[in-house]
C-alpha cells in the first residue's frame, strides 16, 4: 500500500480547486452571454424622434417630459434605442416652418407636434412622416382633423384638449360673483386663442356677461395688453395661448398692481401667478400623447390610430395669488380645487 505523500495530496487539492473554478468561471461566462443574448432578442429597435414645439414654457415642457418619460417606460429610452431631436421655435411662427421643413428632410420614424402653430407647419411639410399633434384646443378649426374627426391626412394623428367654455365662465363667476366684464388677452395668429375668444363671447352673452378682448401680438406685449384693461375688466381669463404663457410672469404682475383676478386654464400659471385654472394635467396629458407616439414607434400604422380628445378637468387654485389680485377664494372652492401654494410648500421641504 502506497501512501501519498503530503505535498502530493496538496497539489492535487488544488488541482481539483483549480478546474472547479475553471467550471465555474465557464458557466458564469455562458449564462451572462445567454442573458445578453435574451437581453438583445427582447430590445426595441433605434428609432429616432423629432419633437418641436411653438415656445418653450412650462405648461408645454411638462407635456414633453410626459411624453419622453411614457417611452421610457415601454422600452424607447432616449439616449439608448432611442434618439431626440427637440427644437423650439420661440415664438416665431416663420421658424416653426423652418423647422418643419428640416424635420420632414431629417425623415424620422415620427414626428410630435406640440401647440397649433407647430402641428400646422409640420402637417404642411410632409405627407408621409407619422405626425403626433398634442396640446392642440380644436384641431377642427386648425385644420388638422375634419368635422367628422378624421385626420385631413392619413400620416396625422394625436390628442386634443377642447376645454368645454361653459365649465370656464363658471368657475369664473364662482370666484369673482361680480364680474361684468372678462378681460381677455391673446394672439390673433394663433387659431386656437381666436376659437375660444368666439366661444366666450357667445356664451358670456347668455350670462349678461361682456368679454373686452385685447391683443399681444409678441410676449413682449403682453404687460402692456394686461395693464390696458386697468378700470375696464372686473377679471380677466386667458386659456393656452401661448405668448401669453410664455410671459406669464408679466402679465401676473400687472394684474396685481391692477388688483385684477387672473383665471387662467392650467396648472402652472397658477403656480407661476394666476389665482386659478381649471385645465387638464400637463404631465398627463403627454403621457398619454406618449401612448399614442409608443404605438407609431412600435411599427403600428399612424392611420389606425384614431385622434383622440382628453377632457378630464382639475382645478387648480392658489389663495397666496389671489390675495395678490384683491380677492380671497371660498373655502367651499378650496376644498375641491388643488392648492398650488400647499404643494410649493411641500416642494421646499
Amino acid at each position: 500500500m502506497t501512501i501519498a505523500s503530503p505535498l502530493r495530496l496538496s497539489l492535487f487539492g488544488a488541482a481539483i480547486s483549480v478546474t472547479l473554478g475553471l467550471i465555474g468561471c465557464s458557466n458564469a461566462t455562458d449564462t451572462a452571454a445567454t442573458n445578453e443574448s435574451s437581453a438583445a432578442d427582447t430590445a426595441k429597435p433605434a428609432k429616432t424622434l423629432a419633437i418641436t414645439q411653438i415656445v418653450e414654457h412650462p405648461s408645454l415642457d411638462e407635456m414633453r417630459r410626459g411624453i419622453i418619460d411614457e417611452l421610457a417606460d415601454n422600452g424607447y429610452v432616449e439616449g439608448q434605442n432611442l434618439t431626440v431631436n427637440f427644437q423650439s421655435a420661440q415664438g416665431n411662427t416663420a421658424t416653426a416652418g423652418q423647422i418643419a421643413k428640416q424635420f420632414a428632410g431629417d425623415n424620422p420614424d415620427a414626428i410630435v407636434a406640440i401647440s397649433t402653430p407647430s402641428a400646422q407647419s409640420v402637417v404642411a411639410s410632409t405627407k408621409t412622416i407619422p405626425v403626433i399633434y398634442t396640446a392642440i384646443s380644436d384641431p377642427v378649426a386648425a385644420k388638422l382633423i375634419d368635422e367628422n374627426e378624421v385626420p385631413i391626412q392619413s400620416n396625422v394623428t394625436g390628442l386634443s384638449s377642447q376645454l368645454p367654455i361653459e365649465p370656464q365662465l363658471d368657475n369664473i363667476q364662482k370666484i369673482v360673483p361680480n364680474a361684468k366684464t372678462i378681460g381677455y388677452v391673446y394672439s390673433p395668429g394663433e387659431v386656437n386663442s381666436v376659437v375660444v375668444l368666439n366661444q366666450l363671447k357667445k356664451a358670456a352673452t347668455a350670462r349678461g356677461l361682456t368679454i373686452l378682448d385685447v391683443t399681444a401680438n409678441r410676449p413682449t406685449d403682453v404687460a402692456m395688453a394686461t395693464r390696458s384693461l386697468s378700470g375696464r375688466a372686473d377679471v380677466i381669463y386667458t386659456s393656452l395661448d401661448n405668448n401669453v404663457v410664455s410671459a406669464f410672469e408679466a402679465m401676473a404682475g400687472a394684474a396685481n398692481e391692477l388688483k385684477i383676478p387672473v383665471i387662467a386654464s392650467d396648472e402652472f400659471s397658477v403656480r407661476r401667478g394666476a389665482t386659478a385654472a381649471m385645465g387638464v394635467n400637463d404631465y398627463d396629458f403627454g403621457r398619454t400623447t406618449g401612448k399614442m407616439v409608443y404605438r407609431v414607434l412600435n411599427g403600428e400604422a399612424i392611420n389606425t390610430i384614431k385622434p383622440e380628445v382628453m377632457n378630464t378637468l382639475t382645478l387648480y387654485a392658489s389663495p397666496k395669488h389671489a390675495a395678490d389680485q384683491g380677492i380671497s377664494l371660498t373655502d367651499d372652492l378650496l376644498k375641491n380645487a388643488i392648492n398650488v401654494d400647499n404643494k410649493a410648500q411641500s416642494a421646499e421641504k
